[in-house]
């Protein structure tokens, strides 16, 4: 938890960017698993979960990163990327709406792209400290 507080904005890219390519990857996976072995099709349940994992990694950095940034739209860009995030893992779970899979590339980069920008200019700190906007 002291990793999280410290570096929330560092833990919320680096789990951004592995969702980005665990959705990338995960195609190309089952396109050589189906070639290769012809038996079976599911989807392993430790893959299924890792989406679970990136949402819980990335709610704390988020949680983290909005109580540290001094930028009020950061702090809604945050959140309204993760809870579409969330809706579009949820929905592909669930299969509520039809959607195309590139879908959850879009918050996926938003959010890294946020906390980026985040930790390069709106972190606040004891002695100095961005201007909201």
């Amino acid at each position: 938890m002291i990793l999280i507080k410290q570096k929330s904005d560092s833990i919320g890219v680096a789990a951004s960017a592995l969702c980005l390519i665990h959705c990338s990857a995960t195609p190309f996976i089952f396109i050589v698993q189906s070639s290769s072995l012809m038996c079976c099709n599911a989807t392993p349940n430790w893959w299924k979960s890792i989406d679970y994992l990136f949402l819980i990694i990335s709610f704390l950095a988020i949680c983290r990163s909005t109580q540290t940034t001094a930028k009020n739209w950061i702090k809604l860009a945050f959140w309204g990327s993760w809870f579409l995030l969330f809706f579009i893992i949820i929905n592909e779970k669930m299969s509520l709406f039809p959607l195309k899979e590139y879908f959850i590339y879009f918050p996926a980069i938003a959010l890294i792209v946020l906390h980026i920008y985040n930790k390069k200019y709106c972190r606040c700190n004891t002695t100095k400290c961005c201007t909201n906007e």
